[in-house]
């Protein structure tokens, strides 16, 4: 695995084991430099779970080698190959169309972290795209992939993000970025569909064995491994849409592509923190039919499951039927509910509260009424929250056009509350309820000035959304209600 320390980032070809995989699965290929690179982001704290040396990701070594202008020791990059289906339709072979991965190495705490480039160049499965990721969408992920760490929620990480002037033609001509990204694999349900559907069984078995090994092994002890696996899948998926829902925040593309076969948010391109509640937001301009509308990524996320359940299909049973697959997808049914029951027990301050009819009924209630008036999500939970620590509801009861059907509800978040041995706990709700999301309009804020090369905006912002739940005097305007030309901006697929 790579050295760490003075040098920063090694990799040791004989342990990078996606590698080890075989010719099937990739293409070697090296990234395609950019001309004068600049450091437009750093996550220090990545840098830290890395195990690097903070002087390493300042120096230019760094700086080129993760903008794809020079190799690092032992590197192998390689871009691999996934199909899917895109909005709900078989796209066929895909890829890293955009993505290299530069290899693998052991963190802080000697855990495999794989490596990888976004817009890096042109690769095999670019298909007609041109391979780069532009500044804007670049910043948008990198401050989202943090965002999500710093809420909890299972997502790749983003190590920098560095820029060039090279041009790149959009909606309109921008200029390029390179995001560094991290995560223990990239390994999509994509990758599965794309050897199922190819009839390509040996290689399948291969990626699957592989996936057991590393991150699933106790698999392995399983009367049939490959559903054990698909089960495990749906659990980690289950949690991480509840962490979703329970936050307001809508990926807006969810291909099987960009399934993350360990339960993990990946690919941050339309997405969107709610500002004002309504369960039927579209986040993202190219999907006409709202087929990933917030309130739709549960059933989304339980078709995609059942799409690598078919890809699985030819390793959990003989004869193709479907009933140990079907089976292994159940969970899924049972686990997201709970979950998104607990996080929203917690948001009320509630830990551990059964799922009785009292309480489905109080989490009920509240998000008809946050639906009804279009209230802003974020805000109303930490008003909330604030409300239970001072017993002043006044501002959040403000929050509400029909004043006394919020009075009406809160009636009855008491009496369901007197009817529990806990009481509403303020503590964990300031820590569940985040006074910081990384809103449209306050990446578009980081954007707009990052664009004139000044990055101060982006490096206020990236740490406000690092500790979300701790409030810092003098940043009030970071976590107060959007301004009217926030609903005006637009988040399409080129994002």
């Amino acid at each position: 695995m790579p050295r760490l320390g003075q040098y920063g980032m090694h990799f040791s070809p004989d342990h990078q084991s996606f590698v080890q995989l075989g010719s099937s699965f990739y293409t070697h290929l090296s990234a395609q430099s950019l001309s004068s690179p600049y450091w437009v982001g750093r996550s220090r704290s990545v840098a830290k779970a890395l195990g690097l040396e903070d002087n390493w990701l300042e120096g230019d070594e760094a700086l080129r080698a993760l903008t794809g202008n020079a190799l690092l020791p032992g590197s192998q990059p390689l871009a691999s190959v996934y199909s899917g289906h895109q909005f709900g339709q078989w796209a066929g072979q895909l890829g890293d169309g955009r993505a290299l991965l530069l290899g693998e190495m052991r963190d802080a705490q000697n855990l495999p972290q794989e490596i990888q480039l976004k817009g890096a160049g042109h690769t095999p499965y670019s298909r007609m795209g041109d391979g780069r990721a532009v500044l804007r969408s670049s910043i948008r992920e990198f401050l989202c992939s943090e965002a999500m760490h710093g809420l909890g929620i299972p997502t790749t990480r983003a190590l920098c993000v560095t820029g060039s002037d090279t041009p790149i033609r959009r909606e309109e001509i921008e200029t390029a970025a390179v995001v560094t990204r991290v995560a223990p694999s990239f390994i999509r349900f994509g990758h599965f569909e794309h050897f199922a559907y190819n009839g390509m069984t040996e290689e399948l078995k291969k990626l699957a064995d592989y996936v057991i090994d590393r991150f699933y092994p106790a698999c392995k002890d399983a009367a049939n491994p490959y559903a054990a696996l698909l089960e495990a899948v749906s659990e980690r998926t289950a949690k991480m849409i509840a962490h979703w829902q329970a936050v307001g925040f809508c990926h807006g593309v969810m291909n099987t592509d960009n399934m993350s076969i360990l339960g993990l948010t990946m690919d941050y391109g339309p997405f969107q923190f709610l500002d004002a509640f309504d369960p039927n937001h579209i986040c993202n301009h190219s999907d006409d039919r709202g087929r990933y509308a917030y309130n739709k990524q549960p059933n989304i996320a339980y078709w995609n499951l059942f799409c690598l359940g078919q890809a699985l299909l030819p390793l959990i049973s003989s004869d193709g039927e479907p009933d140990l697959a079907v089976a292994a997808l159940e969970p899924y049914k049972t686990i997201f509910p709970a979950e998104l029951h607990a996080r929203m027990s917690a948001k009320l301050g509630l830990p551990d509260a059964p799922a009785t009819e009292s309480s489905k009924a109080v989490i009920e209630g509240i998000l008809k009424l946050l639906a009804k008036d279009k209230v802003d999500y974020t805000i109303f939970w930490r008003r909330l929250s604030h409300a239970v620590a001072t017993n002043d509801f006044i501002p959040t009861r403000d929050m509400f056009l029909d004043r006394e059907a919020f009075d009406a509800w809160s009636l009855s978040f008491h009496e369901h509350s007197a009817q529990i041995p806990c009481r509403p706990d303020a503590d964990l709700m300031l820590k569940t309820n985040p006074a910081y999301v990384l809103r449209n309009h306050l990446g578009e804020q980081a954007i707009r000035a990052a664009k004139t090369k000044d990055f101060t905006e982006l490096e206020r912002l990236q740490e406000l959304l690092e500790s979300p739940f701790t409030e810092v005097t003098g940043m009030e305007a970071y976590a107060t209600f959007p301004p009217d030309w926030a609903s005006t901006i637009e988040i399409s697929c080129s994002s």
